[in-house]
């Protein structure tokens, strides 16, 4: 059986190498290094290696995803996304996903309030377009209803605000015809019929 010659740690010190016979044999992190309490001249079957490799190789996906899932709240979409994108192996993402979870990391009301609270701050949209875009990020649509219920959007001003940065295109037409292009404007951003009405008044 091999036999473990040598550990030295790795730049980042938070994972070892571990060398089999003098030939480096895996990478583990240090968690994994504790739990299987392994030293220098200990033998390994090649079961215990190949399970040591598998959690070692489940811990490293897993520091990674924590550090995407930590930066901001996280919609259960983009983790699944996030999967595809990495081509995490399809065996462990149950038990990733599990992770998440009991650690509250994946909560699609927090993304949805998130990213509505975002879009008002930095690109303010109108609640026709904020449920579009929380619908293609995978809310339900329950959620969605009750986040836009919650947050105060003044959108008779928003569309004002709007107006008065592209007012300049129009100033060149009669008011017939700007008085279209305010509508068809307004009407692409997602506003009803109600708030482009009191825009034109």
């Amino acid at each position: 059986m091999p036999v473990i010659t040598a550990i030295k740690p790795q730049k980042n010190q938070k994972r070892v190498n571990i060398y089999l016979d003098n030939w480096f044999g895996f990478g583990l992190d240090l968690e994994n290094f504790v739990k299987f309490n392994l030293k220098v001249d200990q033998e390994l079957n090649d079961e215990k290696i190949t399970k040591i490799i598998k959690e070692a190789e489940f811990q490293k996906i897993l520091d990674k995803l924590l550090k995407f899932a930590m930066l901001r709240p996280r919609s259960k979409k983009e983790i699944i996304d996030y999967f595809k994108r990495k081509k995490v192996p399809e065996n462990i993402k149950e038990e990733l996903l599990s992770r998440l979870n009991n650690l509250e990391l994946i909560n699609d009301k927090a993304f949805a309030k998130w990213w509505v609270e975002q879009r008002q701050s930095f690109s303010p949209k109108s609640k026709r377009v904020l449920n579009s875009e929380l619908l293609i990020k995978g809310i339900d649509r329950e959620i969605i209803k009750n986040i836009l219920e919650e947050t105060k959007i003044d959108e008779l001003k928003l569309a004002k605000d709007l107006i008065k940065t592209k007012n300049y295109k129009w100033e060149k037409f009669d008011q017939k015809t700007r008085r279209q292009k305010i509508t068809q404007y307004l009407a692409g951003k997602g506003f009803d019929w109600n708030v482009v009405n009191d825009v034109l008044k």
